[in-house]
């Protein structure tokens, strides 16, 4: 296993357009396509945290639908940063619906924010995002726990 840093709550948001496509973000940490995701802060709510993070990534205001999953194997949960730092993240992944904003990647945080079908990811994908995103398409309506 790698060496692990810390530990820290993560909240991740899956939003679909009308087309069933899904919203990714091109990271500017790591340069990588993913699902809008980020970090808790100190005294700040999953659902809060999760509306934040989606704002400050894309521009668009979003209201939480459901709850996906909770993901904290170590396997796939482990995110090591450019600087060599290796965080175990214990990640809500929810479900929101777009209710005001304009997408919008001028954020330090992203190169860029498009749509995609989820059977044409881009090559270049974290690699936890699509099992959050396979969860997501799955029609069984129980939260994940992994």
């Amino acid at each position: 296993m790698k060496r692990i840093d810390e530990i820290c709550p993560g909240v991740a948001v899956i939003i679909f357009d009308a087309d069933k496509r899904v919203l990714l973000q091109k990271r500017a940490d790591v340069g990588l396509w993913g699902i809008p995701s980020g970090h808790v802060e100190p005294g700040e709510t999953l659902l809060n945290a999760a509306v934040r993070e989606v704002m400050e990534e894309t521009g668009l205001e979003v209201r939480i639908k459901r709850l996906i999953g909770i993901y904290s194997d170590p396997a796939s949960q482990v995110f090591c940063y450019p600087n060599g730092k290796n965080v175990h993240f214990v990640t809500s992944c929810f479900e929101a619906e777009i209710v005001g904003g304009a997408l919008d990647c001028t954020s330090p945080e992203s190169l860029d924010v498009k749509f995609f079908s989820p059977s044409c990811l881009p090559k270049n994908i974290l690699a936890m995002h699509p099992r959050w995103l396979a969860d997501a398409l799955c029609s069984n309506g129980a939260p994940f726990i992994r």
